[in-house]
């Protein structure tokens, strides 16, 4: 059985498009877990409409923890809300390839749901995909996505809550430590760039790569403030 399991905070525009991509997949042992860390719009009502198990969340990685914990699949499957996944039948397609390259853990490449001169399929590429491919060995990255093994999940710990920023990377390289890692190129993970327009590109940029040079050397971040859907704020 697969758990698919989103943290939400007032994603009523968003997670009705999720929903419905896993909805209309060919794979149908599974459930959704939505861990809501509170949100004042319709989010959990719409999550109930797609007969999604709610439990309590908080920022993400708590929120995946709190899923995590309540999952009754062998494999569980981390995503965001907000996300646009392709091919449209993708869960049954990461299923299979998971299991067909006997990974215990696995990512996703990362393209953008719309572009422009900073965020594009080729800037991605540069800074993110390609060095997810050619470090996978020595430096294994994922984001947004990220699927593993229950039992895995259970022995590494979790995501580790105290992490402010870059948990997901973390988390995937503790478990790579006693797991095999693996990124599933056929599954692409579309993200928006809401987070770069509200806390400006080259400030979220920086963040970003500074949490990679200290993840690197094995320094998680845990002093940088994240905000956990800010964009509707004034």
């Amino acid at each position: 059985m697969l758990s698919i399991i989103i943290p939400t905070l007032n994603e009523e525009k968003n997670i009705v498009r999720i929903l419905e991509l896993i909805k209309s997949s060919k794979f149908d042992d599974y459930e959704v877990i939505v861990a809501d860390a509170g949100s004042t719009d319709k989010t959990v009502e719409l999550a109930k409409d797609y007969n999604c198990i709610i439990t309590k969340g908080g920022l993400p990685a708590k929120g995946r923890n709190c899923g995590a914990k309540i999952a009754k699949g062998d494999i569980l499957l981390f995503l965001d809300a907000d996300l646009d996944i392709r091919p449209r039948d993708f869960v049954s397609e990461a299923v299979k390839k998971f299991n067909k390259k006997k990974l215990d853990i696995a990512s996703f490449p990362i393209y953008p749901q719309r572009s422009n001169f900073f965020i594009n399929p080729i800037t991605l590429g540069l800074f993110y995909n390609i060095p997810q491919f050619v470090f996978r060995d020595i430096f294994p990255m994922g984001a947004m996505g990220i699927m593993v093994k229950k039992d895995l999940f259970c022995k590494v710990g979790g995501f580790d809550e105290t992490i402010s920023l870059a948990e997901d990377h973390y988390f995937i390289q503790q478990a790579d430590k006693t797991g095999k890692f693996g990124i599933i190129p056929s599954v692409r993970i579309y993200m928006p760039l809401r987070r770069f327009e509200t806390d400006g590109y080259f400030r979220t940029a920086f963040k970003y790569l500074f949490c990679g040079i200290r993840l690197f050397f094995s320094k998680p971040t845990r002093d940088i403030k994240y905000d956990f859907n800010h964009y509707n704020k004034k």
